[in-house]
């Protein structure tokens, strides 16, 4: 067979129009899936995680708060003043009653308060008293060292601040009230003197983490907390030695054990020095691809098979109309436009004859037309890309409005409605074309609106040189750059910042008109990834290029202190 004909030419095009949709649907198309269903399963247990982590620290945080009642209690602080003075066992009953009374009724009014957090709570004095509550009928092991275990030692350590201690046996009862408690504790000191007075520790339920941790990600899962030790002292299902010394390391992704392979994502509690991971079974995730492999290979079949039968026929019709297009094309080449073809029949290579011959009829058409619209492009383009910018600037500014309004600053929304009914009269004026000083007015109202939102957050400086004033730009360029400068720079920002506009002659090679707007905001590290995100540089850009071809566009910016975008276009191109 050979290979210049048309007969061999469709023989080999239906070969690789089937071969490459085959592989494509047999391989390509289920492993692009399961990585996409891979990632978001992924991404939405990040998110997930993250969730899970913040209301684990907001738990850890109460706790925390919890062991700074004692500081006010002014009753239970003298008391325990009291009790720590060296002449205290030698004092009267009389003396002795207030303190104690003090010391004994302060944890049972302490657990009342916070008894669905807590199971028990102590209070160790310095000179050795003990005193406890718990939410049921058990006391305290009678001389049991308190004061050589090592969360009373890392305790007095942390010298004031809270200590969180990982999960252990209330051993120190005579009937634990549950399998597993984790607890936090804090040295309560003298305000005056700093002297060390009591130690406080309140021990919470492991259960409680059950109300918190999600156990479902949408495939078989394991969420598990690791302490500051990488033992795991909560598991929503057993975990094998293996991988819990895997997933106690740090910067593990996968792990596998008895066959089964996980995807690991961690998150750390900081509060604790704990860490949240969650275990994601990859054999789900293939299992849920599974059914388009079976889909691509009866697919597959199916398509060989109608491919062979219609190559067949396909080739007997198609070779013979095409011979005599094939004439009628060089005879148009010549510059024949009188050539006609007689198609017959109805199908579609009958009405592909039927356009050729229109074809020929309007192509002294559209050359005459050629010319025009090629002229008439650029400035089709440029007005579409004005019109994409009207709107998206007034999307942003309702969106300030709704902010004013839910923070009931009632006077600043009416002040930025005027303000915006004077922007849009500018807007609305059908003129692609507009001077610097007419810019500038404009960015100062539209800043001054701004600044109705932000208050003190936001200082702008808008100034230009009045040799400038009526030189024309594309209406509309500069407020997408000043937006910009706003929305993501300043607005991120949790300090006041300040905005500068700035335009005048330069002198780099050849005069040149810049523009320069710069931002003290919160800056960014890779402006090219910015410039993907953002519709409204991404329209500066290409109405600069459609404008002026020869002008740059150059951003600048560094993370903590803010962007800089410059604009040059050659003196030579700018209307006046």
């Amino acid at each position: 067979m050979k290979l210049h004909t048309l007969r061999s030419k469709l023989t080999l095009s239906y070969a690789l129009i089937i071969a490459i949709p085959v592989a494509i649907i047999m391989v390509c198309m289920p492993a692009y899936y399961q990585y996409l269903l891979e990632r978001e399963t992924e991404a939405l247990t990040r998110n997930t995680l993250t969730s899970m982590t913040e209301h684990i620290v907001t738990y850890l945080e109460q706790l925390e708060q919890i062991t700074y009642l004692p500081y006010f209690s002014p009753e239970l602080m003298q008391a325990l003043i009291t009790k720590n003075t060296s002449d205290y066992s030698s004092n009267t009953d009389f003396v002795k009653y207030p303190v104690e009374l003090s010391l004994n009724t302060f944890l049972p009014a302490f657990l009342l308060t916070y008894g669905n957090n807590l199971s028990a709570a102590l209070l160790l004095t310095q000179n050795g008293d003990v005193y406890s509550q718990t939410n049921g009928l058990s006391d305290v092991v009678e001389d049991y060292p308190f004061f050589e275990q090592p969360w009373y030692l890392q305790t007095v350590q942390a010298d004031g601040k809270a200590t969180f201690i990982s999960t252990h046996h209330q051993d120190y009862f005579t009937a634990p009230l549950t399998k597993r408690v984790f607890s936090v504790a804090r040295v309560i000191k003298d305000p005056e003197s700093l002297r060390p007075l009591a130690v406080i520790m309140a021990d919470a339920q492991t259960s409680l983490l059950d109300e918190i941790v999600i156990k479902d990600f949408g495939v078989r899962s394991i969420s598990a907390i690791l302490n500051e030790k990488g033992e795991v002292f909560y598991s929503t299902a057993p975990l094998s030695e293996h991988i819990i010394k895997e997933i106690s390391s740090a910067g593990v992704s996968q792990v596998k054990d008895s066959g089964e392979s996980y995807v690991v994502i961690s998150k750390p509690i900081r509060q604790a020095n704990w860490k949240m991971v969650a275990l994601l079974s990859k054999s789900e995730l293939r299992e849920k691809v599974e059914w388009m492999y079976i889909v691509g290979l009866l697919f597959a079949f199916i398509g060989l098979l109608l491919t062979l039968l219609l190559l067949r026929y396909v080739s007997r019709w198609i070779v013979g109309p095409f011979l005599q297009m094939k004439q009628a094309m060089k005879q148009v080449e010549r510059g024949n436009f009188q050539v006609r073809l007689e198609p017959v029949g109805k199908d579609e290579i009958a009405s592909l004859g039927y356009s050729f011959n229109h074809m020929i009829d309007t192509i002294n058409e559209l050359i005459q037309k050629e010319y025009v619209a090629v002229l008439n492009e650029k400035e089709m383009r440029f007005r579409a890309l004005q019109a994409q910018i009207e709107p998206h600037f007034l999307f942003n500014t309702l969106n300030g409005f709704f902010a004013l309004n839910r923070i009931g600053e009632k006077k600043k929304l009416e002040e930025a409605i005027l303000s915006l009914s004077s922007l849009l009269r500018y807007t609305l004026v059908q003129e692609n074309w507009t001077t610097i000083g007419e810019t500038f007015t404009f960015l100062r109202k539209y800043c001054g609106l701004q600044q109705l939102r932000f208050d003190d957050r936001l200082e702008f400086s808008l100034q230009f040189d009045p040799r400038i004033t009526e030189f024309k730009i594309p209406k509309l360029l500069l407020q997408p750059l000043v937006e910009n400068a706003i929305i993501h720079g300043i607005e991120p920002s949790a300090l006041p910042c300040r905005l500068v506009v700035d335009a005048g002659l330069e002198q780099k090679g050849e005069d040149c008109l810049y523009i320069k707007i710069e931002d003290s905001g919160v800056g960014f590290l890779e402006p090219a990834a910015e410039l993907e995100d953002s519709i409204g540089l991404r329209n500066v850009q290409e109405r600069l290029k459609f404008a002026y071809p020869s002008a740059a566009f150059n951003i600048h910016s560094s993370p903590g202190i803010g962007t800089t975008v410059t604009i040059r276009i050659p003196l030579k191109d700018v209307e006046k």
